[in-house]
């Protein structure tokens, strides 16, 4: 089996911390997105795993190679013209193998192995309030009668979270490659949700599985639940720092310096950070970051930035300065 991770993504409503790094690679609960999901994909028998990446490719390059013993591919996407595209460049890689997709910026927890045991076709999905934001599916007696991208009205609650597994690769290349040829978009681009619409036209068979733990990190508040979800689950959520007060959960990173303060609960604080004589909970604070004399909540500090005597939300890109010397 491969694997398709499409990482291309600007993330545009996670700037300003996009404009530095790319979305796969921001932290939550200790590590980038994108080492969550390698972390499930490792527990999986693949043979290759192919990364779409686009801007920032070869920080996502660097990552994956020195923290993961992967056959890996890393595919350019120069235009970003949608999903389906991104997956559409990706043919000349593909073979009789079943290739399984996970988008580069999900955090999912679901028994994979057993949808991979199947003999069908099937895509992950999860019941959602507001299904406009999303693709959805129809489904009949556990199979899938129509795909619709992001309805305007709502025909289902059944949200597609990113996880496709597709046994019938043929089909899938041939209807990614026309909705290429033909110019078939939806919303300006390429959706794979299109082109698995047309293999149900051409008589494929695609199933539905649960996905009972979905966590969404395309926007500030999502990633900051994702975080808080995240680190619920840690063994050691409450580390020993004299001096300072931990509410637990709270991820500490390696080289971190805290002195006279309240951390927590919910926070992660990356490595090498200073915090001195700050009050910091529902938060996450980047690498090499500055925080003194702050009291902060729901919010987000990127890498190496500074922030002083401030008492607010804050969302704070990589390098920046807020606050008095």
């Amino acid at each position: 089996m491969k694997v398709v991770i499409p990482a291309a993504g600007i993330g545009t409503r996670l700037r300003p911390h996009t404009h530095t790094l790319p979305k796969s690679l921001l932290n939550v609960a200790g590590k980038p997105i994108l080492g969550h999901i390698l972390d499930r994909v490792a527990e999986l028998e693949v043979s290759e795993v192919i990364f779409v990446v686009g801007f920032f490719g070869n920080m996502i390059k660097k990552y994956v190679n020195e923290n993961y013993n992967l056959n890996a591919t890393f595919v350019e996407q120069e235009e970003l013209k949608g999903l389906g595209y991104a997956i559409h460049l990706c043919g000349e890689y593909f073979n009789d193998e079943s290739v399984l997709i996970i988008l580069g910026d999900t955090i999912y927890r679901a028994d994979l192995n057993a949808v991979i045991k199947d003999s069908e076709n099937s895509i992950g999905t999860h019941k959602v309030d507001d299904p406009r934001r999303f693709g959805v599916a129809v489904v009949k007696d556990g199979y899938i009668t129509e795909l619709v991208e992001k309805p305007d009205e709502p025909v289902s609650n059944e949200a597609l979270v990113g996880i496709y597994y597709i046994k019938d690769i043929q089909s899938l290349t041939r209807s990614l490659a026309e909705i290429v040829d033909k110019g078939i978009k939806t919303r300006g681009e390429y959706q794979l949700t299109d082109a698995l619409q047309i293999m149900l036209k051409n008589g494929a068979r695609i199933k539905t599985f649960d996905v009972p733990g979905w966590f969404d990190c395309g926007k500030p508040e999502t990633l900051l639940s994702t975080n808080k979800h995240l680190l619920s689950k840690l063994e050691n959520s409450r580390p020993d720092i004299p001096g300072t007060v931990i509410i637990p959960p709270v991820f500490v990173g390696r080289g971190v310096k805290v002195e006279n303060s309240i951390i927590g609960p919910n926070v992660t604080i990356a490595g090498d950070t200073v915090i001195q004589n700050s009050i910091i909970r529902d938060s996450i604070i980047g690498k090499g970051s500055v925080v003194k004399d702050c009291m902060m909540e729901d919010s987000l500090i990127g890498e190496y930035a500074q922030v002083r005597m401030q008492f607010r939300s804050f969302n704070v890109g990589d390098s920046s300065e807020i606050g008095y010397r």
